[in-house]
């Protein structure tokens, strides 16, 4: 069984529910470890957009680039899983420092490739070498499992804050990244995001007063891929990931389509930034009601969003007005994950916690790997502005299965019940 959080926590305060982010730092070794977690976290918004960059800027394609992206996110989707439950059956820092260290090798190798011009199943070979990368965001979301257990409300607060330094991390990442293979040489990007990784992580691991306890066998329930409830879940964050791959290649190439391939990651910022904002507001909201009535809304308003950016582009061609459509459309992706993770966290069964909320991870990882390389097909043999039908196309078929599947389907036993 876990150990139970310390019992040196602040007890709450009159008035935190108006201030309940700084009652969530107040906990002993919060802010250590948020803060090496959030340097090892930002490389993971540099990797694909340095990699998309460099290898369409050497080679000249990227459908090329959107394919060796998606290769890499998809071996990532299988051997994550397996680095998770090592997490929680030995610990983190036991597991997350070898596993980063590999990582990094293929961050390297990848490098190298592209740099000396080595055959193109190399860059394949090598991206696919990084599918070790632990999922430092479970593993920080998983800390505050611990510490909060029993508080749901700080627990929700803390989600919303993870989400949120996951949108901070998507929205600086491509702007690093864009600026330093713009600026210095293409392979510059990825090795300052192995550079901040490998620290990040090292510095994290180096944090055992926060870290959870690893779980005995015998403590070890039903996988979460069982778990009832998180089949359907999985699904609509496949379909998720789509969004998020193919909106990003989309992006890109339609910026360079325009002579501004440098302002694509500032472009991918402002939708992250819209994000970021909304998860951090929808921390501090006290909710009420069943998670999975939610999420459904929170879906629907994504894909409803998400066609600004279409007819942003399609109609217009104006990148100026795409930045406002893209800060928009991303004001429903934060509460949208947040409400995913509270849904992975209750459904996940004792002892799986990294595994489950690295499941999910790994599920919007594929789409990702999906919607990544059919949105570099589309703007490569179509337009870049007819690509960004995929994203909406995606979040139509989230909002479908979660209407169709079991994520409502909690929500009618309920009522029923009652």
């Amino acid at each position: 069984m876990p150990q139970s959080p310390s019992t040196n926590a602040p007890a709450p305060s009159a008035g935190h529910t108006s201030r309940p982010y700084r009652r969530l730092f107040a906990h002993p070794g919060t802010r250590a470890f948020t803060l090496a977690n959030l340097t090892a976290r930002l490389p993971m918004g540099m990797f694909s957009v340095s990699a998309v960059v460099m290898i369409a800027g050497t080679r000249g394609s990227y459908a090329l680039a959107g394919a060796v992206t998606a290769t890499g996110l998809a071996a990532t989707a299988l051997v994550a899983p397996w680095t998770a439950r090592l997490v929680d059956r030995y610990g983190q820092a036991r597991v997350a420092v070898p596993a980063t260290l590999c990582a990094a090798l293929g961050s390297l190798a990848l490098l190298l490739c592209v740099r000396y011009d080595a055959p193109a199943w190399t860059l394949f070979a090598a991206y696919a070498a990084t599918a070790t990368t632990p999922n430092t965001g479970g593993m920080s979301r998983a800390r505050w499992a611990h510490l909060l257990k029993g508080d749901a409300e700080a627990l929700h607060t803390a989600n919303s804050f993870e989400q949120a330094a996951d949108e901070l991390c998507f929205m600086l990442g491509p702007v690093i990244a864009a600026f330093l293979c713009g600026t210095l040489f293409p392979e510059a990007g990825t090795l300052v995001g192995v550079v901040l990784l490998v620290t990040g992580v090292l510095a994290f691991a180096a944090q055992r007063s926060t870290e959870p306890p690893p779980w005995a066998p015998t403590a070890a329930g039903t996988s979460p891929l069982r778990a009832p409830g998180m089949p359907p879940l999985l699904a609509v964050c496949l379909a998720m990931g789509a969004v998020f791959g193919s909106t990003e290649v989309v992006t890109i190439a339609f910026a360079d389509a325009q002579g501004h391939r440098t302002a694509a990651g500032a472009v991918l910022a402002l939708q992250a930034a819209g994000s970021c904002a909304a998860g951090l507001l929808y921390g501090r909201l006290r909710l009420s009601g069943p998670a999975e009535y939610r999420y459904v809304w929170c879906i629907a308003a994504m894909t409803a969003l998400l066609t600004l950016p279409l007819l942003a582009a399609s109609l217009t061609g104006s990148l100026p007005l795409l930045c406002v459509a893209l800060l928009f459309a991303g004001m429903a992706t934060a509460p949208t994950m947040i409400t995913n993770m509270a849904l992975v966290q209750q459904r996940t069964t004792e002892g799986h916690l990294n595994e489950g909320m690295t499941l999910a991870v790994t599920a919007l990882l594929g789409g990702i790997a999906c919607g990544s390389a059919t949105g570099g097909w589309l703007a490569e043999h179509l337009s870049p502005a007819a690509a960004y039908g995929v994203p909406v196309t995606a979040a139509a078929a989230a909002l479908l299965i979660a209407l169709a599947t079991g994520a409502v389907g909690s929500v009618r036993g309920r009522v029923n019940s009652g």
